[in-house]
């Protein structure tokens, strides 16, 4: 089975935590109507419906909340995972690159200062 739009996922994930499009939008910073089109797509793709939608609120349908709860905890799998691979370990190593002939003119006669700060 092919993935649906990540796009359209994202719109429904942040629309399920909030319980809002005015306030998934925000978020995503897109336009509440780009949400609302962006979940519809989803549940075209997908054959059913996320959410009951009533004047001014959403509520999650049961098939919206167990998708819910599977894309929250896939998006903080995902954003942990990225936390961890980026992290920058400090080791008090500052590597600079530059041209030899900046770093003997300026770079050189001025190390002396930044290793007494």
């Amino acid at each position: 089975m092919r993935l649906p739009p990540l796009q359209s996922v994202r719109a429904f994930d942040a629309a399920a935590r909030h319980l809002s499009f005015t306030k998934a939008a925000e978020e995503l910073f897109v336009t509440q109507g780009a949400v609302s089109q962006q979940v519809r797509q989803l549940e075209e793709y997908l054959g059913f419906k996320l959410f009951h939608r009533l004047p001014r609120q959403i509520h999650l349908t049961e098939e919206g909340a167990q998708l819910a709860q599977a894309t929250t905890a896939g998006f903080s799998r995902i954003a942990d995972e990225i936390e961890r691979l980026t992290r920058v370990e400090e080791t008090g190593v500052v590597t600079v690159s530059v041209l030899q002939s900046f770093a003997v003119k300026w770079l050189v006669p001025r190390l002396g200062h930044f290793r007494d700060a």
